[in-house]
C-alpha cells in the first residue's frame, strides 16, 4: 500500500517552522502582544523593528545593509552550516545570523542557556515569539493567545490520565496500523510521513475527542490540513503591514473553512455532552474521560460555545500531530536503514509486555525503545535551534551582551547535540546511547526521553518545556513497540536514509520517502 500527500514538500518544511516553535510554547503567554518585524511596525512604535541592527554582536555572513541579504539567501538552505560555524567560532557566547526581516541572535553554552531559561516572560518571551511567528491573533485567534486555559489541562489532566487512557491509545494505534498498513507477507511500499500522520491523528484523537469521531477520515484529514492552513496564513500575513492584517486574514488563509468542517463533526458531540451534563451532572456514569470533556468542564463564558471549543481541539491537534509524526518518521527511516536495531527492541518489548501487558508502566520499562527515540531526537531533531524568545525589553546576559527590545533569541540546539564535548562521539548515531547512560548510578531518570537539560532541548527546557511531551513520549513508544512486534521494515535502497529537507531554522523528514513494510517473519 502506498500513501500519498496532496501537500508539496515545501509545506512540510514550513510546517516544521511553526510546529517546532509552537509545541514548546505550552506556557501561558504574557499580557504583551506584538507582531512580526516590518517597517510599518517600526513606525507604529512596536518593540519589533527592522532598525535593530545589533552592531556589537558578531555576524555569520556579511552584515552590511545590502550584503546581508546574501546571508539571508545563504541561510535559506545552509542555515545548519551557518549555525555550526557560529557555534564553533563563538562557543559559550553569542552571534547573529540574518533572516528575511531581522537579525536573529543565537546563544550557546550551558551558562547562557540557563540565563535564557531563567529570564522572565516580560523580559524574554516565548509566548510572544510564537505569537509573532504564527500571527496567532489572526490565525488561531486572540482567545488562544490571551486565554490559554487549555495549557494547564494538558499539563495536569492529560499527563495525570495517561495511565487511565493508555489502553485506548494502544487499541487505536493497533487498529490504525492494521487498517492503514495491512500486514502482508509481501514487501509493500508506504509513503511514510503522511501515513504516520494518519496513525498519529487517529491515536491522539482517541484521547482528544474519543470514538467514533477519531476514526472519521475527514475529521483526521482536516486536523492535518489545519496546521498547513495556519502556517500558510501566517506566512502570508507576515507580508502585510500590521494595520492591514485584520482586513486580509480571511482572504489569505483557509483556516475559517477548516474550522467550519470541524464544527460539523464536533457540534453534535458537544451538544449531546452538554445535554448529558445538564441531565446527570456529576452522576453521569459514562462521562467521557478525554480532552474535549476536560475543556468543556473548564471553559467559562464564551469559551463554552461550540466554535470556541472546536478551535481549542484544533489548536491541541496542531501541536500534537505534526511534531509527533515528524519525530516518528525520523525514527522509522533510521530503523528501516538499520534493521539490525529491530531484534534488541523486539526482545525488550516481548519480555516486558509478557510480564506487564500494554500499560504505561510497561512503557516506562522499555529503555531501549526510549533510548532509540531519544537518540533520534538528539541526532535529527526538528530544527537546528530551540528555546526561541522575543525580547520585550532590553536584556543583558552576564557576559555583558545586550539584547535590545524587539530581538529574537534562540539557542544553537543541533550544534550542542552534535558537540563531542557534550556527547561521546556526538556525530555518530548510537541507538542505545541513553539506555547505557541510564545504567550508571544515579542516572536512571536523567536520560529518559522526556527529560530536558541545557544539553538536550528537543522539547525545550525549563518552565517552557512542552508539558505535552509526557503523552507524546508514551504514544511514540507504544507506536514503536507495536511496529517492531508486527512488521519487518527496510529501505528499498539498503542502508540509505532519506535526506531531510531544510529551510532556514527547520528540518523535516522527507515527506515523499517510501519505506518497505511486511508482516514480521518469525524465525
Amino acid at each position: 500500500m502506498s500513501s500519498g500527500s496532496d501537500s508539496p514538500p515545501v509545506l512540510y518544511v514550513l510546517l516544521a517552522l511553526a510546529t517546532a516553535v509552537y509545541v514548546v510554547s505550552w506556557a501561558r503567554p504574557s499580557k504583551h502582544s506584538v507582531g512580526p518585524i516590518t517597517t510599518s511596525d517600526s513606525a507604529e512604535g512596536s518593540p519589533l523593528t527592522s532598525d535593530v541592527q545589533l552592531p556589537d554582536i558578531p555576524a555569520i555572513g556579511p552584515s552590511a545593509p545590502l550584503l546581508s541579504y546574501y546571508g539571508v539567501f545563504k541561510c535559506l538552505s545552509n542555515c545548519r552550516e551557518m549555525l555550526q560555524e557560529g557555534y564553533d567560532r563563538y562557543k559559550g557566547s553569542v552571534f547573529k545570523i540574518p533572516l528575511p526581516f531581522h537579525w536573529h541572535v543565537i546563544v550557546s553554552g550551558p551558562k547562557l542557556i540557563e540565563e535564557l531559561r531563567k529570564a522572565e516572560e516580560d523580559e524574554l518571551s516565548f509566548g510572544e515569539a510564537v505569537a509573532a511567528t504564527l500571527q496567532i491573533d489572526h490565525t488561531l485567534g486572540p482567545e488562544i493567545h490571551h486565554n490559554s486555559y487549555h495549557i494547564p489541562i494538558i499539563r495536569s489532566q492529560l499527563t495525570r490520565n495517561i495511565g487511565a487512557v493508555f489502553s485506548a491509545v494502544k487499541d487505536e494505534l493497533s487498529l490504525a496500523f492494521n487498517e492503514i498498513i495491512p500486514p502482508s507477507q509481501e514487501w509493500t511500499k508506504v509513503t511514510a510521513l503522511p501515513t504516520i500522520m494518519k496513525v498519529v491523528s487517529r491515536t491522539s484523537n482517541r484521547v482528544f475527542v474519543g470514538l467514533p469521531t477519531c476514526q472519521d477520515p475527514d475529521y483526521c484529514a482536516l486536523n492535518v490540513q489545519f496546521a498547513i492552513d495556519v502556517v500558510k496564513g501566517a506566512i502570508a500575513l507576515n507580508m502585510f503591514p500590521k494595520i492591514l492584517r485584520p482586513l486580509v486574514k480571511n482572504f489569505v488563509t483557509n483556516v475559517p473553512a477548516t474550522v467550519a468542517r470541524c464544527v460539523k463533526h464536533l457540534e453534535p458531540v458537544i451538544k449531546e455532552r452538554y445535554r448529558q451534563l445538564e441531565e446527570h451532572g456529576e452522576s453521569w456514569e459514562d462521562k467521557p474521560n478525554d480532552m474535549l470533556m476536560w475543556l468543556m468542564e473548564e471553559a467559562t463564558g464564551r469559551e463554552k460555545d461550540v466554535k470556541a471549543l472546536v478551535m481549542r481541539i484544533l489548536t491541541v491537534n496542531f501541536a500534537a500531530i505534526h511534531t509527533s509524526s515528524m519525530s516518528f518518521a525520523h525514527a522509522l527511516y533510521r530503523l528501516a536503514a538499520n534493521p539490525e536495531y529491530l531484534a534488541p527492541m523486539r526482545d525488550e518489548v516481548e519480555s516486558i509486555v509478557k510480564s506487564e501487558g500494554w500499560t504505561k508502566a510497561a512503557m516506562q520499562k522499555m529503555r531501549k525503545v526510549d533510548s532509540f527515540l531519544r537518540e533520534c531526537q538528539r541526532y535529527y531533531g526538528l530544527g537546528p535551534t530551540s528555546m526561541t524568545r522575543l525580547a520585550l525589553q532590553d536584556f543583558q546576559f552576564s557576559d555583558g551582551t545586550r539584547i535590545p527590545q524587539g530581538t529574537f533569541v534562540s539557542i544553537a540546539a543541533e550544534a550542542t547535540h552534535r558537540d563531542d564535548n557534550v556527547y561521546d562521539e556526538a556525530n555518530q548515531f548510537n541507538p542505545w546511547r541513553f539506555a547505557n547512560l541510564r545504567e550508571e548510578e544515579g542516572e536512571g531518570l536523567k536520560h529518559q526521553m522526556v527529560s530536558t537539560s541545557p544539553q538536550y532541548t528537543p522539547f525545550g527546557h525549563g518552565k517552557h518545556a512542552c508539558p505535552g511531551r509526557f503523552f507524546a513520549a508514551n504514544e511514540l513508544k507504544a507506536m514503536m513497540a507495536h511496529l517492531v512486534l508486527t512488521y519487518d521494515v527496510k529501505m528499498e535502497e539498503e542502508g540509505v536514509i532519506p535526506q531531510s529537507l531544510r529551510f532556514f531554522f527547520n528540518t523535516t523528514p522527507n515527506p515523499k520517502a517510501e519505506v518497505l513494510f511486511r508482516r514480521r517473519q518469525m524465525p
